[in-house]
């Protein structure tokens, strides 16, 4: 066993970007609760495409009443929240269509929610999507990858304890 061998080396875990547009820094989503990481680390993606798709392999734990939000755990233990839009939760339910229920398990690429961003737009709200790690105080370092993306891009990398 080598010198590194005994320390152990971080496992690194891949999410991938689940909605095809452009990745942007927490920071410049419009709404002070995504955008002040509260809720774990944030990643905003501006939708190019009505289409959220599983950016890892896993199980839904909580698709939302109102379909605007999608709760994830990964494989590899993170805790996901994938939420479209700027309080749309306001819409209750128009102009979301779930592909998935709460308990499904789901493969990387999985459509997971369509959603017509022009329509939401149209009533008054951003189609801005925030991507949470709700449990990155358990995870370890994360970093992500900004600018243009298509579903499924690397989005997240996170290094694990």
């Amino acid at each position: 066993m080598g010198l590194f061998g005994m320390f152990g080396k971080k496992k690194e875990s891949v999410i991938g970007c689940p909605v095809p547009g452009e990745a942007i820094p927490a920071e410049q989503i419009a709404d002070e609760t995504f955008a002040s990481g509260m809720l774990g680390f944030t990643v905003g993606v501006q939708p190019a495409e009505g289409k959220v798709f599983a950016p890892a392999d896993g199980t839904i734990s909580m698709l939302f009443d109102t379909f605007h939000a999608i709760g994830m755990e990964t494989a590899d233990g993170a805790e996901l929240l994938i939420h479209v839009g700027i309080d749309t939760v306001s819409l209750k339910g128009k102009h979301f269509t779930p592909k998935v229920k709460t308990g499904d398990s789901v493969r990387a690429g999985q459509l997971l929610l369509e959603f017509d961003g022009a329509a939401i737009e149209a009533a008054g709200y951003q189609q801005t999507t925030a991507v949470i790690v709700t449990n990155s105080p358990d995870l370890g370092e994360i970093h992500a990858e900004y600018g243009a993306k298509a579903a499924g891009d690397a989005l997240l990398h996170i290094l694990k304890k």
